[in-house]
């Protein structure tokens, strides 16, 4: 199967060659926070640097603090031994993916979703079943959506808070899922990558109404550790053995020092609600800001750091679109299409994982671009 290009990198790599020319690039085109990994988590990385030559390893202690997270976080228990840690988010869908379907599998997922899941599903030669969810659906799968597939997928892919539209599904209807997957025999997967960013309230976890769910999750996002490609996959009891062999040979660990680093990280509570106050005043800002760009359609940003935003009385090319915005604004955006082949045409999104005087300044270079775009679009 063809596995399309992640255009939001194409773009990323055209905003550093404008920065290296000595344009002014603002960076919003990813998820990944700005703030960087907690103070206490980067005193633990220079200590270990000095004391410990590291090697292949899989931390005891990391396990069983994010073990204590599902109980605290979920009233959940986890047995330390169904997890394993990974090379970020990425190598965990692989890895769920590989240790659970076979080729030719089909594993349904919402559109827009994340590019990655559509992608890495083609690439281990498995069919992704896209479910078109716009306004009517809160931009999120629903029980009634996967009840109606015939044939039954063999496996779904949920996230809640999603990317890129920030939606989340309400606790009842992720119990509807729960329950349709059961009856149909669907396995799921659980991204709960974005957990810890939400302005609505918490999240549950899929676990609580599916316990044979496997979930992702990932240091990337609410610990601001992205560059330190460190997550986890949680696994059924029955799948440990099957899972491991697969991690084994394909992942082998993840970096000691982002293991040793992650463990601190993870009680620096107060510093990483911080930044979900950073991220509060900067979705704050950009939804005040939307009708001054003209764009009155988006899904609710619920959680994440991300505004999906229709621009199809701007543009049929989200790709050419965003690239011109960046050469005239050195703003950069994701082109919609990333996340949806069909409809992504007329969609982009913005992050809004920065700081908050980089809101506020590229809010001043979109408003009068957008501005100029829609009044050439009337005439």
């Amino acid at each position: 199967m063809t596995i399309e290009p992640f255009r939001a990198i194409t773009i990323s790599r055209l905003a550093h060659a404008l920065k290296a020319e000595g344009r002014s690039v603002i960076h919003m085109e990813f998820g990944q926070p700005s703030t960087g990994a907690p103070a206490a988590a980067i005193a633990e990385a220079h200590r270990v640097l000095d004391a410990d030559a590291m090697g292949y390893w899989e931390s005891a202690p990391l396990k069983a603090r994010i073990a204590k997270l599902y109980l605290y976080r979920y009233g959940v228990t986890v047995d330390p031994d169904r997890l394993l840690l990974t090379n970020g988010a990425s190598p965990a869908l692989v890895l769920a993916l590989a240790s659970r379907f076979q080729p030719g599998d089909r594993i349904a997922m919402a559109r827009p979703g994340y590019v990655a899941y559509r992608n890495t599903v083609k690439g281990l030669n498995m069919t992704p079943v896209e479910i078109a969810c716009g306004p009517a659906e809160h931009y999120q799968l629903t029980a009634a959506a996967l009840s109606a597939l015939d044939p039954a997928p063999a496996g779904v892919i949920i996230a809640s808070p999603a990317n890129p539209t920030g939606s989340v599904i309400a606790p009842d209807e992720m119990a509807a899922i729960a329950e349709v997957c059961r009856a149909r025999g669907i396995a799921v997967i659980s991204d709960e990558i974005y957990h810890g960013l939400s302005y609505v309230g918490p999240q549950p976890s899929m676990l609580q109404f599916a316990p044979g769910a496997m979930v992702i999750n990932s240091f990337s996002k609410y610990w601001s550790m992205a560059g330190w490609r460190l997550g986890w996959l949680l696994v059924p009891a029955d799948h440990v053995e099957t899972a491991r062999a697969y991690i084994g040979n394909l992942f082998l660990t993840p970096p000691s020092l982002s293991q040793h680093a992650g463990l601190i990280a993870m009680d620096c509570i107060d510093e990483l609600e911080g930044h979900i106050e950073t991220y509060r005043r900067n979705r704050a800002l950009i939804l005040d800001a939307l009708p001054s760009l003209g764009l009155k359609t988006i899904a609710p940003p619920d959680g994440a750091f991300y505004i999906w935003a229709d621009i199809g009385h701007l543009t049929d090319d989200s790709v050419a679109f965003c690239e011109q915005l960046l050469r005239d604004t050195g703003v950069a955006t994701a082109p919609g299409v990333d996340f949806d082949p069909v409809d992504g045409p007329h969609f982009m999104r913005f992050s809004f994982a920065v700081s908050t005087p980089q809101i506020e300044e590229a809010l001043a270079r979109l408003r009068p671009w957008f501005a100029a775009r829609a009044q050439a679009a009337q005439g």
